[in-house]
């Protein structure tokens, strides 16, 4: 790589490069006018100008902070002389921008069309416990039920949780929408729903969540009303296995698919590669009529005003500031700091503040139009992009999009994490040393972007491989290692 490509400046309007490399004390960029004054690890950021104190550093066009002593020209710009310039609850103006979303070519994958609507990307049985006391059995079924009915589904599947009993406040209802809309997913062929019989979460207090479903589909089981819980559990589910024979694999449309957005252990590359990357995806489902859900409320801080300003009308902006406002205050309802973000490993890989994280986070949902503003697990059905109530949370995020309806989520890393949610879930390095290191994490590499290679060559490479994924013919790495967990968002007293 040439001296000077070892330098990536985002957006002409930036004060500070990322450095694609390692740089060395004294390196000198010709094109640039700069010799590294500090050793600058890669991710990390440099300063292009002299940056006074108490000024803006700017990234992706934006403020990621201020100065907080002056960053000479050619420092190292990160913790250590960057603070963030968020504090508390602001005002917010609707000052729509219209994005200029471009066409995608048509675009399809072979799933499952489902009674009722909707399609599903793999065909398995899902065991859903009411309450944490009968997960054991849960497991246990799963087991058993993969090694007698291999290759008739594509798996069945236990998820754990520790709730449905005990809980007060909205915790309980919060879990019983949540398991609702697992149970209702469309990878799900069939679901067992496995209540113990004495909990908060009864199974005839949780039915009315589930709205209209066919017993075709979804079948329960009351342990203690059972002689042998396991043997009746296993009758279900053959019932379950042989219902999801009447569905195959058919063309469907990328109309039908809804995208779960997510990223954990982000480094300085996210917001170049791999982020990005996603949001083209995105922008092809959307210009498609398919949805894209962004969640991670948390992660929006400092980025916000540039979601809200894509809200189709003033009516979705309130809404959208009613989302950022809310989490604000539910962190300054238990007296924590509300920008207590990036995490130690964030900071290691070259991010500074919330507001860098943020700016790099929201490129995951693309350019789309925001259409629809949805609460902790509500189901996503207008097409477009989507924001969903939750945290930064991996495994509570993850959850939170699989009960929303999303049967595919694209996660991108930099650090990288082994974790897989219910649903296939795409990891995407934003580096090609992690890709490197860790394939057996890792489902696609966008550091490629750092290499060379052009972004139409590599989101059309993206492109196919997703849809291979939603199509059956490419495994995920979560689902090779058969790491699936769920986390359901806990806000009140346990008893």
């Amino acid at each position: 790589m040439p001296n000077d490509r070892k330098l990536f400046k985002i957006n002409s309007a930036d004060n500070v490069a990322v450095a694609l490399e390692n740089i060395y004390q004294g390196e000198a960029f010709e094109s640039f006018d700069l010799t590294a004054l500090d050793e600058i690890p890669a991710g990390h950021k440099i300063s292009l100008a002299d940056i006074p104190s108490g000024a803006a550093v700017v990234k992706y066009a934006g403020p990621i902070g201020s100065a907080a002593q002056i960053i000479c020209k050619g420092r190292h710009a990160q913790t250590q002389n960057i603070m963030t310039n968020l504090e508390g609850t602001v005002g917010y103006e609707y000052a729509p921008a219209p994005a200029a979303q471009k066409k995608s070519r048509e675009l399809f994958f072979n799933g499952f069309a489902r009674d009722g609507g909707g399609a599903g990307i793999r065909n398995e049985i899902w065991l859903l416990p009411t309450v944490g006391c009968v997960n054991d059995i849960a497991k246990k079924l799963a087991a058993e039920a993969n090694e007698i009915f291999a290759g008739e589904t594509d798996g069945v599947h236990a998820f754990a949780h520790p709730y449905g009993c005990s809980q007060m406040g909205g915790d309980h209802v919060v879990t019983q929408k949540i398991l609702a809309g697992l149970a209702s997913n469309p990878n799900a062929a069939g679901v067992l729903v496995l209540g113990l019989g004495c909990e908060n979460n009864l199974i005839e207090s949780f039915i009315p969540y589930l709205g209209d479903y066919s017993p075709d589909r979804i079948k329960f089981l009351n342990a203690q009303d059972s002689i042998d819980e396991l043997g009746d559990g296993m009758k279900l589910i053959k019932q379950l296995v042989c219902y999801s024979k009447k569905f195959i694999r058919t063309k469907i449309p990328v109309s039908e698919l809804i995208v779960g957005l997510n990223c954990g252990g982000s480094d300085g590359f996210s917001g170049i590669t791999a982020n990005p990357l996603v949001g083209d995806f995105s922008d092809r489902v959307t210009s498609c009529g398919g949805i894209a859900i962004l969640t991670e409320v948390p992660e929006m801080f400092g980025a916000e005003t540039i979601l809200m300003n894509r809200c189709v009308n003033e009516k979705l902006f309130n809404e959208t500031v009613s989302l950022i406002d809310g989490f604000k205050n539910y962190y300054a309802h238990h007296g924590q700091t509300i920008y207590e973000n990036p995490s130690p490993g964030n900071k290691q890989g070259g991010i500074s503040t919330l507001e860098e994280k943020s700016l790099g986070c929201i490129q995951k949902g693309g350019a789309a139009p925001v259409t629809a503003v949805l609460d902790y697990g509500q189901k996503a059905r207008a097409p477009g992009l989507n924001l969903l109530n939750g945290p930064g949370n991996d495994i509570v995020s993850n959850t939170s999009l699989a009960a929303s309806g999303a049967q595919i989520i694209l996660f991108t890393t930099g650090r990288g994490t082994p974790i897989g949610g219910p649903v296939p879930t795409v990891k995407i390095s934003s580096n090609s040393t992690l890709a490197e290191r860790k394939t057996n994490w890792i489902d696609f590499d966008a550091g490629g972007l750092l290499d060379g290679n052009s972004f139409a060559s590599l989101g059309g490479s993206f492109c196919d491989f997703v849809l291979s994924v939603a199509s059956g013919e490419t495994k995920t790495k979560n689902e090779i290692n058969g790491y699936r967990d769920i986390a359901i968002f806990k806000d009140g007293v346990t008893l």
